[in-house]
């Protein structure tokens, strides 16, 4: 941090194992992403290439080099997972894998319907070999789950061998943990803390209003994902009081008038 101001919350340092920021990369050139990470690589913990943007991106390999010389793991996003996997092509997946040297892969069932048992399997198989990040909740926005079956899939996915979950959200912020207009389902996420350990989540929250509820709510180590690269300066920011939306959440006492 550039000044020293008193009655800053403390941020875990990196490697994070909580307060992580994942970011959503949906086809940043080389230069823009050497741009970005220049001022904002000690904030971005792990980027994802949304969706199936890496199939297409130009320059993938020489990207993923780059966030590797900055020490930020990769992955591709999950709906390139279940991509491959509705092709029966489970096996070309994890050797692209392997060949682009990926670390971290995320295992999700919100595009398409996979028996749970099975994709518990896939995470078992896969956690073997690399990280694997989990995601729970349909991009469907008429497929509500009640929070006990979230608290069920989150625990067993867990148990099967997923470092985190990840609570889904889409890129837009409309589904999953949050209603059509982009509100919190609140009693979903204070249900889901009742059984599921808040360190072991990733909340994705693209909009400004998700993640200061997730900072009240959780304090500034809280995990958050599906960041676009612009707002992660001010999400860190945010996440230590320092942008009018969380101003106050810090402070011990008000200055003098």
């Amino acid at each position: 941090m550039n000044f020293t101001l008193n009655q800053i919350p403390e941020r875990t340092q990196k490697p994070r194992t909580a307060g992580l920021t994942m970011v959503m990369d949906k086809g940043m050139g080389p230069a823009g992403v050497r741009d970005f990470l220049d001022v904002a690589a000690p904030y971005v913990d792990i980027v994802k290439l949304g969706f199936g943007t890496s199939m297409v991106s130009g320059r993938l390999r020489e990207k993923i080099e780059i966030y590797a010389e900055y020490g930020i793991p990769v992955y591709f996003g999950g709906t390139l997972f279940e991509a491959f996997l509705i092709r029966n092509q489970f096996d070309d997946y994890v050797d692209i894998i392997r060949e682009y040297g990926l670390k971290h892969v995320e295992v999700s069932d919100g595009s398409i319907i996979i028996p749970h048992l099975e994709k518990c399997g896939y995470i078992e198989k896969l956690s073997k070999i690399v990280t694997v990040l989990s995601e729970v909740g349909s991009k469907d926005a008429t497929h509500i789950m009640p929070p006990y079956k979230w608290i069920e899939l989150m625990r067993a996915e867990l148990e099967a061998g997923a470092t985190y979950v990840i609570a889904e959200a889409r890129e837009a912020g409309n589904v999953g943990i949050y209603r059509g207009s982009g509100e919190v389902r609140e009693g979903l996420v204070q249900e889901i803390l009742t059984q599921i350990p808040s360190e072991k989540i990733i909340w994705e929250a693209p909009q400004k209003a998700q993640q200061v509820y997730f900072l009240e709510l959780l304090g500034a180590n809280v995990n958050l994902g599906n960041l676009a690269p612009a707002e992660v300066i001010p999400l860190e920011s945010m996440r230590i009081g320092l942008r009018g939306d969380t101003f106050h959440l810090y402070l011990n006492k008000k200055p003098g008038l």
